[in-house]
This record gives C-alpha cells, structure tokens and sequence, in this order.
C-alpha cells in the first residue's frame, strides 16, 4: 500500500519547535559523579545526532519517513491484525522527526483508533488525545501542535515513541525530559512501544539509568532492529 503526499490532507502543518569508562558504569546511579557524567554525555549525544539529522535534506528526511512509515504498516498489519481495535499513539513531527502523518491518515481511514501525546502538566504524564485528519491542533507546551482539550482522553494500546537515538538493547535517547518514561511507568497496563528512528542514530550504548525503560521494538528505514518481546 502506498504513501501519498501530505498535501492538504491535514487541518494543521507540522510544528517546527532542541566519556563515560565502559568499564566503569553503575548501572544503579549510585555513584552522582557518574550520574553527572551520564547526564553531559547525554546532553552532548542528543545535539549531535539532532544536528546530524536537521543536516539531512529535505528529500532525504522524506525517503527516511516513507520507508520507516512502510516498516511500520507492515509490521501492524502482521504483528497486530492491521490494528483493528486498538489505539495507536503516533507523535506530530517536530526536529527533522521522521514524518508518519501520511501513515497516521491511512489508518484513520481503515478504521484505526490515533491519538497524541500532550504535556497538560509538567513533571507529569502524558495525556493522550483522540486525533483525526480533521482534527483542528492548538499549540501546548514548547510550541508543539497537539489535540484540543475536548478532544478525547483515550489510553494507547500500542504507542510509537521518536528517538533521538537508540541502542541494541532496546533503550531510547530522548529530548531529556523524562516525559516518556515517566508516562509508561504510570500506564497499567503498559503499552507496547515502539521507537521510530533514524538507523544513523545507533549508540553502543545510552548508559540507561535506572528511570529509563526499554521499548519493545525499534524501527528504522532499515526495519525492525530490535524486537524485545511478542504482543
């Protein structure tokens, strides 16, 4: 199945809104030096890979999106029967983020339930709004298009999670804010994730602390790069 052009299927554009010793690693962030170290390195990592990935043309970005986008159709329609009656959280690009929004419309219209993921309180989880190709989006927090308030609450059975990188155990380099995590700590039962990202953005390792917790598949335009667990 195809990937049409954007177009004008959308009610509202894209938002355009930022060394460790292996051999030394506490896993359990006892050791706050190490902590710190892990937290500049991170720092460090997610402006590299953010600068590697806005340094992409237009058109590359584009054929990252289309393949990755044909990665995840099939990989819905096989590992979760199409999706049928489950909510999908996709994300709104924002970045040089890999566009899914062609993707998300597609499974609108074969019946799937969409919803997006918005910040309603800092320091908070997640809310996820009922989102359409109709939908008319507001700005939230950082300037990032989301549902409106009256859109509906819904809880996502299978949840796509951008990745500003990602390494072969399954952890994902985030925009540091914790949001992520923190929501799939609260969420019972949890979804099954699924990191969208570019295959450029593989790191050895992320050093994951032990707030951070690993997704269930990784996809690049490359496919499935790690695979944790079955539905």
């Amino acid at each position: 199945m195809g990937i049409t052009d954007t177009g004008s299927r959308f009610a509202s554009p894209p938002c355009l809104a930022g060394e460790i010793a292996p051999d030394y690693f506490d896993p359990m962030a006892v050791d706050p030096e190490q902590a710190r170290d892990v937290a500049r390195w991170r720092a460090s990592e997610r402006t590299r890979l953010r600068a590697e990935r806005q340094a992409l043309s237009v058109r590359g970005r584009a054929a990252v999106g289309r393949a990755l986008a044909e990665h995840l159709r099939e990989l819905l329609f096989t590992r979760f029967d199409r999706a049928q009656g489950r909510v999908v959280s996709a994300y709104w690009p924002i970045k040089g983020e890999p566009d899914l929004r062609p993707l998300m419309a597609d499974l609108h219209a074969a019946g799937v339930t969409l919803a997006l993921p918005l910040v309603e309180h800092r320091a908070a989880p997640l809310v996820f709004r009922r989102w359409t190709p109709d939908t008319i989006m507001v700005l939230g927090s950082w300037n990032i298009s989301v549902p409106p308030p009256e859109a509906d609450a819904l809880t996502p059975d299978i949840t796509l999670a951008p990745l500003v990188g990602w390494d072969s155990a399954g952890f994902r380099l985030g925009y540091g804010g914790g949001y992520f995590d923190r929501t799939l700590a609260a969420l019972t039962p949890q979804p099954f994730t699924i990191g969208i990202g570019f295959h450029s953005a593989y790191l050895t390792t992320i050093f994951p602390q032990p707030h951070d917790i690993p997704l269930d598949v990784i996809l690049t335009q490359e496919g499935v790069q790690v695979s944790r667990q079955t539905p």
